[in-house]
Formats: C-alpha cells, sequence, structure tokens
C-alpha cells in the first residue's frame, strides 16, 4: 500500500478579475453587440436605466463630498490609463451616477448607411464543427479566434502572432499551438479552409483524400513546386519539369481541376449589412482630429427609485442592492474606460496616417499593433481588440481600422514602405502600361527600384493577384478582346 502524505506547494496563478474580464469583453463588442449587451444588463439590474435626458436626477443626500468625488474622478482617468492587461483593476466606483458625456459627434459626416460585404454562413458552419469536436478549452478559443480571422473566401488572412495576441491576456498561447489548432481547421468540412493562399488549400485537400488515390502523388508535387505552370496551362513545361508522361500529367491535372481552390465560395456569405462607422476623422484648421459616434455613449444613470429604496431599506435587501449598485458602477466605468481607449486609438492611427488622409493608399506608411500599443501606453491584445470590427469614416471613405495597419516592404536606402502602398504604386503601373505590351512582374519590379523600392517578383506577383489584376499575358488577352468588341461595334455603326 502505497504510503500517505501531505505536501504544501507554493505557486503563482494569474487571475482576471470579474471587472477586468467585463471591461476586456466590451472592448471587442460591435456597435451592434455592445447595445445588446447593455439592454441585457438594464433587464437584469433593477438599478440601471436608459437616460433618456427628459430630466435632472435628484442630488443624492447620501452622496460623496466634492473632495471624495474630485479623489474618485481622479482614480477613473488613471484607470483609463492602464493596459487591460494589468491585474490591478480598479475596484473603486465611477466617479458620477450620469453617464459621463465621451462621445462627440461631428456633423460633418451624415448619418450613413454603407452597405458591407462580410461573412456569416461559413463562420457558423466551422463555429458548429468546433462545438463537437473534441477540442480544449483552449483549442477551442484557439479555433474561434482562427474562423474570425477567415475572409469571405475561407483564406486567412491574420498572421499568426497576431492571433496569439488576440488571444491575450485570457489565454497566454505559443505560435506552435495556434499552427497545430490549425491545422485540425484545416481538415474541417469544407477541406482546407482557414488556408493562407490558394497553394496551400489545394495541398491540404490533396492530402485529405484517400490513400492511394489515382495521380495524388504527382498532384501533390504540382501543387507543391509548379502551380504557376498548372494555372497557366503550361502542359509541355509540367511534362520537361516533372518527367512524368502525358497519362499520369493528365490524370494529376484532372485531380487538382477537380479540387476547389476557394474553401468558402459556395456559402453565402455575402449579404447586405449596414454599417454605422464608430469614429469619424475630420479636418479642422489644418488637424486632423477623431470623435466618437453617438452610438458609443449608452446614455445609462443610476435608477432613483432604488437608490432612495437602499438608503431606507436593510439586511437582505440592502445587500442585494449594494451588490446591484457595485455591479451598474463597475459597468458605467467599464464603457468609459471602452470609449476612451477606442478614441486613443483612433486618434493615434489618424496621426501615423495622416499622408493618407492626405494623398490617399501610395502614401500610406507601414504599421502594426505594436507601434500603437507602444505609442498609446497599452498592449498589442488591446489594440487588437478595439481595431477588430469597428469602422473609421474619414473623407476618403469608411474603412475598418484594421485596414490602417499592414506590412512593409523594404526600400533601398533602408528604409520601409507599407504594403498597402506599394499596392496603389502597381496598380499605377498597370493602369499606365502600354497594351500592346503589358507589364511582367519583373518589370513592374524593375520599375519600383527605380524608384527605391524592393521588391522582387514573386512579391509583385502576391499584392497583384491580391487585387485581382491578371497576369501579362491575361491582360494582354483583355486588351484585345476589348479592342475586338471595340471595332466590331463601330463597324455595325457604319453599316
Amino acid at each position: 500500500m502505497a504510503d500517505q502524505s501531505l505536501q504544501l506547494r507554493l505557486t503563482q496563478k494569474l487571475a482576471l478579475a470579474p471587472q477586468l474580464q467585463q471591461a476586456i469583453k466590451l472592448l471587442q463588442l460591435t456597435r451592434i453587440e455592445l447595445r445588446d449587451y447593455i439592454q441585457d444588463a438594464v433587464d437584469a439590474n433593477p438599478l440601471l436605466e436608459h437616460d433618456d435626458g427628459s430630466g435632472e436626477r435628484e442630488s443624492d443626500a447620501a452622496g460623496p463630498s466634492a473632495g471624495e468625488t474630485r479623489d474618485r474622478e481622479s482614480a477613473s482617468d488613471s484607470a483609463a490609463s492602464e493596459d487591460y492587461g494589468d491585474a490591478d483593476w480598479p475596484v473603486n466606483t465611477a466617479g458620477d451616477d450620469y453617464w459621463s458625456e465621451q462621445s462627440r459627434y461631428s456633423g460633418d459626416y451624415p448619418e450613413p448607411q454603407i452597405a458591407d460585404q462580410s461573412t456569416g454562413s461559413l463562420r457558423e458552419h466551422l463555429l458548429w464543427q468546433i462545438n463537437l469536436a473534441q477540442f480544449s478549452d483552449r483549442q477551442a478559443a484557439i479555433a474561434t479566434a482562427i474562423v474570425y480571422a477567415l475572409d469571405d473566401d475561407g483564406f486567412l488572412e491574420d498572421e499568426i502572432n497576431d492571433i496569439c495576441a488576440s488571444l491575450a491576456p485570457d489565454q497566454l498561447v505559443q505560435e506552435q499551438e495556434v499552427l497545430a489548432v490549425l491545422q485540425r481547421v484545416q481538415r474541417m468540412e469544407p477541406v482546407g479552409v482557414a488556408s493562407r493562399d490558394p497553394a496551400e488549400c489545394i495541398r491540404v485537400q490533396l492530402a485529405a483524400l484517400p490513400a492511394g488515390t489515382s495521380g495524388q502523388e504527382l498532384a501533390r508535387r504540382l501543387a507543391r513546386n509548379f502551380l504557376d505552370l498548372v494555372a497557366n496551362n503550361e502542359f509541355s513545361l509540367l511534362r520537361k519539369e516533372t518527367g512524368a508522361s502525358d497519362e499520369a500529367l493528365e490524370i494529376a491535372l484532372e485531380l487538382i481541376r477537380g479540387l476547389e481552390p476557394r474553401p468558402g465560395a459556395r456559402f453565402d456569405n455575402r449579404h447586405d449589412e449596414y454599417l454605422v462607422p464608430d469614429v469619424y476623422v475630420s479636418r479642422h484648421q489644418g488637424e486632423w482630429s477623431t470623435s466618437l459616434s453617438p452610438d458609443n455613449d449608452p446614455r445609462l444613470r443610476l435608477n432613483d427609485y432604488y437608490i432612495s429604496l437602499l438608503r431606507q431599506s436593510g439586511g437582505e435587501d440592502a445587500k442585494y442592492l449594494r451588490g446591484r449598485l457595485q455591479e451598474a458602477r463597475w459597468l458605467l466605468s467599464s464603457l468609459e474606460l471602452r470609449n476612451r481607449t477606442l478614441l486613443k486609438v483612433s486618434q493615434c492611427i489618424v496621426e501615423q496616417q495622416e499622408p493618407f488622409l492626405d494623398r490617399g493608399e501610395i502614401a500610406m506608411k507601414p504599421l502594426i499593433l505594436k507601434d500603437v500599443a507602444e505609442l498609446v501606453g497599452v498592449h498589442e491584445s488591446t489594440v487588437s481588440r478595439a481595431t477588430t470590427r469597428k469602422y473609421m469614416l474619414t473623407p476618403r471613405g469608411l474603412f475598418e481600422l484594421k485596414y490602417f495597419f499592414s506590412s512593409h516592404v523594404r526600400t533601398l536606402d533602408g528604409g520601409a514602405i507599407s504594403a498597402t502602398a506599394v499596392k496603389a504604386r502597381i496598380l499605377l503601373l498597370i493602369e499606365s502600361e502600354p497594351q500592346s505590351s503589358p507589364l511582367s512582374d519583373q518589370e513592374i519590379s524593375r520599375l519600383l527600384r527605380e524608384t527605391g523600392i524592393r521588391a522582387a517578383r514573386r512579391t509583385i506577383a502576391k499584392y497583384r493577384e491580391s487585387q485581382g489584376i491578371g497576369s501579362s499575358s491575361e491582360r494582354r488577352r483583355a486588351y484585345r478582346r476589348t479592342a475586338y468588341q471595340s471595332t466590331s461595334v463601330q463597324r455595325s455603326a457604319s453599316c
């Protein structure tokens, strides 16, 4: 029989206070989700009510003194400057019973209704599979973050380190953990979803085929090394590069053609959804400024009747009401902090991307989450939550806040330029190219190098394809087709 003994262990563990969890959750909610969350809170908490601005409340006889109010306002300001990742969350109440006016509407823009095409069915289908799969809580959180990072075609838009940052501080995960869960998500239905490009999608689908499928090995080799030749139907070059017979090559190509390069295409992900911006950007006396949408102001206050009832009651009733009062003040404080953080992050983005607001995409500066986090003084995960599914209305249009973040391309003098600016330059070059001899990717790379931008041919091809622009041969055929149709129309008109 094994000996029994008692052992004393001392461990350290990071625990999130309930009010910190609430603040984190509020920050990542969209405008519509925030409205529903606040309505549920008002329905569940009798001390909260909507402030319609119909009249002033009576002063609270048992309220704090002026000095106490100033102290608590100072504590609230200090809390607003802290990072969401800080475990020392203030348990102090908000400085005022009223929800303070933080949002300022810019009259330069009318309240718009802007149609947006966003995902829906594919996401729901994948989340349903995640709930049924044998994921641990940690793995399920990673898988959910991956699903929310997919575009309408089912491709993974975010980088692996961005997904890690979006999960912090709730889940501190490593890139290897995300990659392991990503492989499982890619095997879900539809197979190949969450791939980072069509080539990876095809490789995943080929790997999922039953062992012994005719032409599988050669098809995997083609997808790994010669997918460009497959896309261009370069049959002779494929035969030369692979050394395969015509029959084997035809079987492998037929296998690849039967796969789906866009796994989310068969889902009806596109539907009209009208967006109201969270942030407005305007220019006053030569300076760019930001203001929050009025929809970010929930206009909440404490209920007068229950406040007076709390003064008169005792025992269990008073204990219950005090608990609801603390919850109400936590909510008001969290909403205040949400607005301040969103406004600070938005203002920082505007300050960094002033060239874009002045001159357009060609002047976009390289910017990453870490840059904004350091300038604002918060964690990267806070910036990620504040910019996800939040929209900014500028004189140049409506953009998701994440649009202003982009990778960089090195310049010849050792500097950096935004990938968005490089894409804009590529588009300008292609728009002005001679139709008789469209620019190849190599020629575009050379022209960019002459302006000081170091971009390899493969980089040019990647950026070109991301904008839906065909290769030089495809554009040449399109130009010829357009010229032929124009000539036919002119002949018909002359007749």
